[in-house]
């Protein structure tokens, strides 16, 4: 079913519209307190908006005007099921109990709502597990039960709120390869932190902050080309914004680092821009090289080479990734070998030089 999604909430500062077609999977991604909770709370119709309108197919979930009076579908009637990131069976009952307990509450007989409960435990892949309690189930396990329960009642719109931040890096995989299956052809909203649940799981995705959206599209093109701090953040790139000053040339918005100088960007294009266009440039850490000095490391350098950026900056903090050190400096990150950190003698404070070639330094409309 088609969701067309308009409400405001004054008292949270949310002021949200969203369209999601049939069979869609919309990850919602922003940070804490972006407005994603109420989204999915005012779906689920477990907070009445101040004004706004839903209609999912072609039930109207609600339609208040000022003030939130007006038409108001309750919960249990609204054709949506939401699935936490803590399973939250119950714990009184088994597996195939807890799934059968909405067809059962809509109506269904009992005999049917054990078999969709069945089919629906071995769709996820725990059809052993039929008779045992919550206790007896591992997180992961229980999350599996939790999602077939979800889905038993054939529900229009399933809404996931981080339904895999609960579950140990173990078990993860293996659920998040479930949902991927489960979720094929149907209309969901997920909420999430991790973008592998993003690229695995959504075929768009939607950035809120502070109540609003400011991004939209289809996954890899807001990940892998971000236009907001948070979803480069996420995607872990540096994004620097600014003003096309010559062909391959932005002129950055502001300095990289406090106290240093705004800079003049080699970039590549991947937009027809000319100059005066606004531009976001996108770089991987893995594609800055870290210099004690303005000409160690790569050829050609300096500041006047036009295949080359290099920017002067101060170390503020460096963070182990594995076999990697990410050295942060401002807005901009570069990833290091340990041994390489050690060579350096890298610090916070220490003034350093990133180098970036003009073809790892990607350029794009804002």
């Amino acid at each position: 079913m088609n969701l067309e999604f308009s409400a405001q909430v004054a008292a949270r500062g949310f002021d949200v519209s969203l369209s999601i077609a049939q069979g869609e999977t919309v990850a919602v991604l922003g940070p804490n307190g972006a407005g994603k909770s109420t989204f999915l709370t005012v779906l689920a119709g477990l907070l009445r908006p101040d004004s706004g309108r839903a209609v999912l197919g072609d039930r109207v979930l609600f339609e208040l005007g000022a003030g939130g009076r007006g038409r108001w579908l309750p919960p249990h009637e609204r054709g949506v099921s939401m699935l936490a990131q803590d399973a939250l069976l119950f714990p009184h009952l088994s597996a195939l109990e807890n799934v059968a307990f909405g067809p059962q509450s809509r109506g269904v007989s009992r005999a049917e709502a054990r078999s969709r409960a069945t089919a629906w435990l071995e769709r996820v892949g725990v059809s052993e597990l039929a008779t045992r309690g919550p206790a007896q189930l591992s997180g992961g396990q229980a999350q599996r039960v939790a999602v077939a329960r979800a889905l038993a009642s054939d529900p229009e719109l399933l809404l996931l709120d981080e339904p895999l931040a609960a579950l140990d890096v173990s078990a993860a995989p293996a659920v998040r390869r479930m949902l991927r299956d489960v979720l094929a052809d149907r209309t969901a909203l997920i909420v999430t932190h991790d973008i592998l649940d993003a690229f695995t799981l959504a075929d768009r995705v939607v950035v809120l902050e502070a109540g609003r959206v400011v991004d939209l599209g289809p996954t890899r093109d807001v990940l892998d080309r971000p236009r907001t701090p948070f979803a480069a953040g996420l995607a872990a790139l540096n994004l620097l914004t600014g003003t096309v000053a010559a062909p391959g040339v932005v002129r950055a918005d502001s300095p990289v680092a406090p106290g240093e100088a705004a800079l003049l960007l080699r970039a590549r294009f991947v937009d027809d821009l000319t100059a005066g266009d606004r531009a976001a440039v996108c770089i991987r850490p893995s594609a800055v090289t870290v210099s004690v000095t303005p000409t160690t490391d790569a050829a050609p350098t300096g500041p006047g080479d036009p295949e080359r950026t290099v920017l002067p900056v101060t170390i503020t903090d460096l963070e182990p990734r594995g076999d990697l050190v990410r050295v942060r400096a401002g807005d901009v990150a570069a990833d290091a070998p340990p041994g390489r950190v050690a060579d350096l003698d890298l610090a916070p404070g220490v003034r350093v030089w990133f180098g970036v070639t003009a073809a790892d330094a990607v350029a794009y409309r804002l």
